[in-house]
């Protein structure tokens, strides 16, 4: 196996860790936290708002620091310091702790997208495939948290993973390690077979703005229900399915098998958006969404698992999108920071 594809197997497995500890709670939550502290879920819910608000914003210094030192540091403190996170929640005893546990989860979570997605799309002339694999690792995590709950404890829920990720995170620091060591001693790179040569393209600074105003408000917005409904996807299967699922233990195997179907639907919209015009396959996935989020609100028993599962596949699968979208306007050497008046586009796809 080549370092290239050993790198995209550390980078997949990172987006695993990085969405099954970030989701440990809303299970932790909904099935067990209710009962054993005896608090509400909508009382335990806000303890998870500052994580989730770091997970948005740290993205912002992660990716410039990235940039200013190196993304392959950048993901070892990603593995290594989401590991201890998990691991120190678990020892949390009141609510206000495992608030703070949950804001440093999602401090260090934070890194994985800015940083890892770049390193997924950088020298590949077609990226939609590996972003669709590099998104089933996403849900698989997403699938694993809603089933770690009832295997190990809630404690166990995020201290086997965070241990997981430190021991990954080791791993991963001698990979670069001995990486580096291999480049000063020689000046070709090993290169993935689909690297694409060096090529000048000039990009508007008003194309540039527009692709990310489109980012931005689509991102924002699918966001928005992906988080919403991953979070509260075990709470609304407990409502919904009292007639399939009477315990907890049954809930977590529900959700992990909507969440695990709906993984496939990034591998078939990878391939869709590069045959496909992307706003077509965008627009139809789209419509789905509203159709059957308009439909999970009506039903309950077998028909709300069918459309839960018909509905998630549409919100993962909006996923690679957005996605796509960037890698194929630029990457960290798209940008000439030499010149004000444009934006160079340079082994970009």
């Amino acid at each position: 196996m080549t370092r290239d594809r050993i790198s995209f197997l550390f980078i997949n497995i990172g987006h695993f860790f990085d969405h099954l500890i970030l989701l440990v709670f809303a299970t932790v939550a909904a099935l067990v936290l209710v009962r054993e502290w005896g608090l509400s879920y909508s009382e335990l819910i806000p303890y998870a708002i500052p994580g989730l608000i770091a997970f948005g914003v740290g993205a912002l210094p992660a990716g410039w620091i990235a940039d200013k030192w190196s993304r392959e540091a950048m993901m070892v403190v990603f593995f290594i310091g989401l590991g201890v996170a998990a691991a120190a929640t678990a020892f949390a005893e009141t609510p206000l702790q495992i608030g703070v546990g949950l804001f440093l989860i999602g401090l260090f979570a934070a890194i994985y997208h800015p940083v890892g997605l770049a390193m997924v799309v950088e020298g590949r002339r077609r990226t939609s495939v590996p972003l669709a694999v590099n998104g089933v690792f996403w849900n698989m995590g997403v699938a694993c948290a809603a089933r770690l709950i009832d295997v190990a404890g809630w404690r166990a829920a995020f201290a086997v993973p965070g241990t997981v990720c430190i021991t990954v995170g080791c791993a991963y620091a001698i990979f670069v390690y001995t990486g580096a060591r291999h480049r000063l001693r020689t000046t070709v790179s090993e290169r993935h077979d689909e690297t694409v040569p060096d090529a000048k393209l000039t990009i508007s600074r008003r194309s540039l703005f527009r692709v990310f105003a489109i980012v931005f408000f689509t991102t924002a917005v699918g966001g928005l229900i992906f988080q919403s409904t991953t979070f509260a996807l075990p709470k609304v299967l407990e409502e919904r399915l009292h007639e399939l699922a009477g315990t907890s233990t049954e809930v977590g195997w529900y959700a992990f098998l909507v969440f695990a179907v709906a993984a496939l639907a990034q591998l078939v919209v990878g391939y869709l958006v590069d045959r496909y015009p992307l706003r077509t396959v965008f627009a139809c996935i789209a419509a789905l969404q509203v159709v059957l989020f308009a439909l999970m609100q009506q039903l309950a028993g077998a028909a709300a698992l069918l459309v839960a599962v018909c509905f998630m596949l549409a919100v993962f699968g909006q996923i690679p999108i957005n996605d796509v979208l960037i890698g194929r306007t630029t990457t960290s050497a798209c940008f000439d920071s030499s010149s004000r008046s444009r934006w160079r586009q340079r082994r970009c796809q």
